[in-house]
């Protein structure tokens, strides 16, 4: 397979992984119209930070990494679990302001660690690479810098879905009041708090 090949391969693996709606995705589009592009880019720039990382760890096949994720996953289940409720509250009892006040807070470097960890809390997304790779055809083991540029591609795939997202929803924050503000928190809180109670629950039931 020629390196444009698996760079193309990469890049769907990533987009594969980012796209579903899931609370990162909510997240991010909630920063984005609250506190404009920079603060939704780098809530992605973490996201594809950790989808790098997992998508390395299954490229290069690190089967004690694997086992490690997959037999801890209880807590990581739970601790996310619980920082995706909490940040559902936060959300919820966010008071409505204005946009162009919000929006003066800029983007902080907690954007990038909480969608990174938050990422990181949910270890099953290193199978899913696994599935996602043996699908395309780049399963199993290849020269390390064909490795490399698929992680390369990995990264930059999921990335592209976060600029997407960012650039769509800050063009329609021109439409946005802060009733609509107060609503979009209620929402995006629900919508988190009920992800969190989910990752805490499955992992919860399951047990160690």
């Amino acid at each position: 397979m020629t390196d444009l090949g698996i760079v193309s391969k990469g890049l769907m693996a990533g987009l594969a992984i980012a796209a579903p709606v899931g609370p990162v995705n909510v997240l991010c589009a909630s920063r984005t119209l609250s506190r404009g592009r920079a603060s939704g880019l780098l809530s992605g720039l973490g996201a594809a930070a950790a989808d790098a990382l997992y998508g390395s760890i299954a490229a290069f096949s690190i089967t004690f990494i694997i086992d490690f994720l997959l037999r801890e996953e209880f807590w990581f289940r739970v601790i996310g679990g619980i920082l995706l409720m909490a940040i559902g509250v936060f959300y919820l009892r966010k008071p409505a302001v204005s946009l162009a006040i919000e929006a003066r807070t800029g983007a902080t470097h907690s954007d990038f660690v909480s969608t990174l960890l938050l990422t990181l809390t949910n270890p099953t997304t290193v199978l899913s690479f696994l599935a996602v790779l043996t699908g395309l055809g780049t399963g199993g083991h290849r020269q390390w810098d064909q490795t490399v540029l698929l992680v390369g591609g990995i990264f930059a795939g999921s990335m592209s879905w976060w600029v997407i997202l960012v650039l769509i929803v800050n063009h329609l924050r021109d439409r946005f009041d802060a009733r609509s503000f107060r609503w979009m928190n209620r929402i995006a809180g629900l919508a988190i708090g009920a992800f969190g109670l989910f990752t805490f629950l499955s992992g919860a039931l399951h047990g160690r």
